[in-house]
């Protein structure tokens, strides 16, 4: 019973989603404004970095949710914003969709292989992306030139150092196997965790293994009051919602995000693209 019942909030959920992004099409108030995306900048020192990854540059974005308030327009123009970072890899933390796929899932395979970073682009699965259909999913991001990294590593060279970005998958759906990435991962060596639920980095930091954690989901709260800070708190993003916290010994880094889900609508509170600049620790 319960799961009919959720099923059936679920399309009417699509229902009126589908609507609303048809009438914004329609009223043409899908405009792209770049002033409307903050670019922040988050230096962070990697203990164990090689020099010659000193500078290497990061950028990252999480919660598209294409079809939605982000629209394909607005997503080219994110994509051209990333693309003027000059970005060394590119790091997308989950929820490319929310509701429904099949309508933009050729947008987005279009406007994400126009990304340009030195290295790779690479990506984890959040919530809702297993929601329209995982499989799917990875299967857009293999035709958009995108490593997908849920419970995987990806390695980078510069000459002989080595730098691992690795991911988890939904930890919110029960997907995540960090067990499997840290068998994957050598004992050693500088490593970046993605992981698209926030909280997560309790768990991360406990293995001592990651400097950084990215992470998305939370979209920053969407509202957020002077003193009060982030005013929607949902599951797995409770703790760490907005911005850089230290955890343990890792430094653990919430995405504000770039679209939106069920309210179309930011309150101090402007989507992100975030650029880390990795910076190698001084040698004695």
């Amino acid at each position: 019973m319960k799961k009919s019942q959720e099923l059936r909030v679920l399309r009417v959920r699509r229902k009126i989603q589908l609507a609303m992004s048809k009438l914004a099409e329609a009223l043409d108030s899908d405009r792209f404004e770049p002033n409307v995306f903050e670019i922040e900048q988050v230096s962070v020192t990697i203990p164990d970095l090689d020099p010659v990854f000193d500078g290497y540059r990061l950028v990252s974005v999480a919660d598209i949710h294409l079809g939605q308030w982000l629209t394909v327009k607005r997503l080219e123009g994110v994509v051209g914003l990333i693309n003027q970072q000059h970005p060394d890899l590119i790091a997308i933390t989950g929820d490319f969709f929310s509701y429904e796929l099949d309508r933009v899932a050729g947008n987005m395979i279009a406007s994400l292989s126009k990304l340009r970073p030195h290295d790779a682009s690479v990506a984890v699965l959040g919530n809702h992306d297993h929601l329209v259909g995982a499989e799917q999913v990875r299967s857009i991001l293999r035709q958009s030139n995108v490593v997908d990294l849920s419970n995987d590593v990806y390695t980078v060279t510069r000459g002989g150092a080595t730098l691992y970005i690795a991911g988890v998958d939904s930890v919110m759906l029960g997907k995540h196997r960090l067990d499997l990435v840290l068998e994957k991962l050598p004992p050693s060596g500088p490593a970046i965790l993605l992981a698209h639920e926030p909280d997560f980095a309790d768990i991360s930091a406990t293995t001592g293994r990651f400097s950084l954690q990215i992470s998305g989901h939370s979209h920053g709260g969407q509202f957020v009051i002077p003193g009060m800070g982030a005013l929607i708190r949902g599951s797995h993003c409770i703790k760490y919602p907005l911005g850089q916290y230290q955890v343990g010994d890792m430094v653990h880094y919430t995405n504000r995000g770039l679209g939106t889900n069920v309210f179309w609508v930011r309150i101090n509170c402007p989507p992100e693209i975030t650029i880390f600049t990795l910076k190698a620790a001084e040698r004695s």
